[in-house]
Parts: structure tokens; C-alpha cells; sequence
């Protein structure tokens, strides 16, 4: 696009307004906001090139995302990123940062004029054919660090009329909004899965939120617990031992927490696994299965952090785990205005029973009679028990480990991101400027 274009419409302008007052009222995501006002600003007729939006949340529980988008290409997404600080130079020689540092909303630079440019990607975009470049920051909101950071770049001979600036900052603030909405939903469903529970976290946002509210299941269920862990706080101090407590559950429940399986709650240092299931033999099984594999998962990755602690001269994670299955309820219970969405009944008190046993057995994982019946593989039965509230005799048996080991790099199959934005790398870089001055000083002349 090389024509000039100073005349811009104000009603065509308007209908992306509308456009994105709707999609922010439907609940449409981040990405299909970002990528439909792209295509409708330039539909429009504003002679856009490039555009880069990056939000900053600072939040643990935000997935945080970046987008470029390219008139010739389209749109695309940068999510997660591995050790995006390892190069801050990228960040500090940034317009962000600079704009940052400055306490300044906007800078403008013409590019179609020869000379020198004080940050690198703008060379980049003259050598790309951009004409004209207008970065801004955008606040979610008083003194939050939550916000919005991006540029508009343009090919158009002359570059940016007053017009089309004018244009641009007026829709930067409905994008603005529209942006915190989907930003806020995310940050919402987020946190409801993050501790609830993926399934239990739906049920809430589906409407199932008054005292009482539940259901009864059937679900193979998974209790584990790490032992002696008030010695282990002794020894270690306070937060060693939360450190600990986090590998810990790191290693062992992040297994229950997929293929089926859901961690439903944590209870000190122990937690509950369910794997909901039909009523009939063949879901039960399934159940069963996925329940007795992720055990032997748990089992390998917390051999492998027993090692990890030993070469620095730590203790072992001792723990058990409990298997079952049978009928759970759940749902909401608790006070009027503070609840807790758990699974509770007879099965729940009889799996948490199991895992107990293990103390008395000295095997790290026992099932139940009716656990162990749905699973293939090899049993051992240890002995019958009397446990409290049941009204007969239950048959415990230990899991032999298949004839398969599980190597290391199926143990540990989660990948490490950093998660940050570029918008999140510029503000963590401004909030610790003091402490990185002499680096400053360096990149900045």
C-alpha cells in the first residue's frame, strides 16, 4: 500500500467499536478479539502494516500470549516462551521499555527518512518497507500493572496522517477494554481450575454454586499422603519444607491430574484423585487402569526427585497412596458465604483408610479388593481389614510393577515455561531498573 491515504471513516472506524463491544459482551477470547479488530481496522481502510499487542497481568494463573499481526500473512501468536530473560538486552533496547522508563503513553518515528534509529526493531521495520511507526502503553486501570503494550506500523507514502493517529488512539481504548474483559474471563476460569479442578471449576461456572448443589458419581479414587513431614519441617525450617512439599506433589499428583484423572483436592500434605466413571464394567475399568498407571508414573518420578535429593544430601520423600473405588458425592458444602466444592461419602473415608495401611504394611501403594479386580496385571494380597465404618472384612492387595520400567523421560513429561509476555519482561525489567542500573547505563547509551 503506498498511496497516501489521509482520509479516514469515521462511520466505517465506528463499526469496529460496535464490533468490539459485541465480541466483549459474548465472551470471545483474547485471540478473536485481537485478531478480528486487525482485520476490521484494516478492512476499513486504515493503511495498517503490522500491528504488535503483548499484555502485562503479573499474575501466576494468567496465560499470557503475544500477537503480531501482518497484513500479508496474518496473524500470529507467541504463548509461552523458555527463558526469555537470558537476552534482557532484547527488552531494555525496546520501545516499550523506553516508554516505560519515561513515563510516556506514545512515541513516533518516521521511518521513510534516512539516518540513524535508536532501538533495533525499528531498523528491522524500515528494512521491512514500514514508513512510519506509533508505539503506545495502554493501563488496564489506575495504578495496575495490569495492561496492554503494542504498536501500529504503517507502509503508506507519507506515513501516519493526524487523521489516522487520531483514529488509532481512539479504538487503542474500546480495544482497551475489550482486551481487560477477555483478559478478566481467562484470569477467572484460570483461577477456578487452578483450585478446583478442571471438572469441579466447570460445574461452578456452569451455575452449580449454592449449598447443596452436587451429584453422586462413580469414580475410581486415588489418596496419597507424604510422610513423616513434621520431621521433615523440623529439619528443613518453614520454607525448605514448603519447597519440599511442592516437589513433592510436583512429582506424585501431577500424573492423577490428567488421562481421566482429576486432583480434587489437597489436604495438608496429602491429596485426593478422582477418575469419574459409569456405573458398568467397562468405564470402571477404564477408570481403574488410568488410576493404577498414573501410580506407576507417581512412583518413578518420585524415585527420580529421592535421587535428585540424595546428590544434595537430602533425606527421601516417603509417602502412601491409597486406591479404591465406589460411589462419591459431589458438591458444594460449607457456610452460606464461604464454600468448598469437594467430593465427599463412605468411599472417600474408605480410600483415605487404605492409604493409612500402608504404614502398617511397608508398601508405598494399596488397593482395595474392588480396585484391583477391574485392573490386569500382577496383585499381591496382603491381608483383609477391618476398616472403621465398613461392615465387613476388605481385602488389601499390593501392586506388582509391570515388566515395562518407565524411563526417566516419561517420568518427567511436563515441560518448564516461563510464561511471560514481552509486556511482562518489560515491567519486571522497569520495577527492578535500580538494581540493574549499570546494566541500563550500558544498553541505553
Amino acid at each position: 500500500m503506498s498511496a497516501t491515504q489521509s482520509d479516514v471513516s469515521t462511520i466505517l472506524l465506528d463499526k469496529v467499536a460496535d464490533w468490539l463491544t459485541h465480541a466483549s459482551l459474548a465472551g470471545d477470547n483474547l485471540e478473536t478479539i485481537v485478531r478480528g479488530f486487525c482485520e476490521r481496522i484494516a478492512a476499513a481502510g486504515l493503511p495498517i502494516a503490522r500491528v504488535n499487542l503483548s499484555f502485562s497481568m503479573l499474575h501466576p494463573l494468567y496465560d499470557a500470549l503475544g500477537f503480531t499481526w501482518m497484513r500479508a500473512t496474518g496473524m500470529s501468536v507467541e504463548g509461552y516462551r523458555h527463558d526469555p530473560a537470558g537476552k534482557p538486552e532484547r527488552f531494555l533496547q525496546s520501545p516499550y521499555f523506553y516508554l516505560l522508563n519515561n513515563n510516556l503513553e506514545h512515541l513516533r518515528r518516521r521511518l521513510d527518512r534516512d539516518g540513524p534509529v535508536e532501538f533495533p526493531v525499528l531498523e528491522e521495520l524500515r528494512q521491512e518497507g514500514m514508513t512510519d511507526y506509533l508505539a503506545f502503553l495502554q493501563p488496564f486501570g489506575g495504578q495496575s500493572t495490569q495492561g496492554m503494550m503494542g504498536s501500529w506500523s504503517t507502509d503508506s507514502t507519507g506515513g501516519f496522517s493526524d487523521a489516522m493517529i487520531a483514529a488509532l488512539l481512539r479504538l487503542q481504548n474500546h480495544l482497551a477494554v475489550a482486551a481487560k474483559m477477555a483478559v478478566l474471563g481467562k484470569l477467572a476460569d484460570n483461577m477456578l481450575t487452578t483450585y478446583l479442578g478442571g471438572n469441579a471449576g466447570k460445574r461452578v461456572l456452569d451455575g452449580q454454586i449454592r449449598r447443596g448443589d452436587g451429584e453422586t458419581i462413580r469414580a475410581a479414587l486415588v489418596m496419597g499422603d507424604m510422610r513423616e513431614s513434621t520431621m521433615l519441617a523440623e529439619k528443613e525450617g518453614r520454607q525448605a519444607y514448603i519447597d519440599t512439599l511442592n516437589h513433592f506433589f510436583d512429582a506424585i499428583a501431577a500424573p492423577f491430574n490428567r488421562s481421566g484423572g482429576e486432583i480434587m483436592s489437597f489436604m495438608g500434605d496429602g491429596f485426593l484423585a478422582v477418575y469419574p466413571c459409569g456405573r458398568h464394567k467397562d468405564p470402571s475399568k477404564i477408570a481403574c487402569d488410568a488410576a493404577l498407571a498414573a501410580v506407576f508414573k507417581a512412583q518413578a518420578r518420585v524415585a527420580e526427585l529421592n535421587k535428585d535429593r540424595r546428590s544434595n544430601g537430602l533425606s527421601d520423600v516417603r509417602y502412601g497412596i491409597g486406591l479404591h473405588v465406589g460411589n462419591v458425592m459431589f458438591g458444594n458444602v460449607g457456610l452460606k458465604d464461604r464454600l468448598t466444592f469437594s467430593a465427599f461419602g463412605s468411599a472417600v473415608n474408605e480410600v483415605q483408610r487404605l492409604q493409612v495401611l500402608t504404614k502398617k504394611y511397608s508398601h508405598e501403594v494399596i488397593a482395595s479388593q474392588a480396585f484391583a479386580s477391574y485392573c490386569g496385571g500382577d496383585w499381591t494380597t496382603l491381608g483383609e481389614e477391618q476398616l472403621r465404618g465398613v461392615g465387613h472384612k476388605v481385602t488389601v492387595l499390593l501392586p506388582n510393577a509391570s515388566g515395562d520400567p518407565i524411563k526417566i523421560d516419561d517420568a518427567y513429561d511436563d515441560v518448564a515455561y516461563d510464561g511471560l509476555s514481552e509486556a511482562e519482561q518489560v515491567m519486571l525489567l522497569h520495577r527492578d531498573a535500580k538494581t540493574r542500573r549499570p546494566l541500563l547505563e550500558k544498553f541505553m547509551q
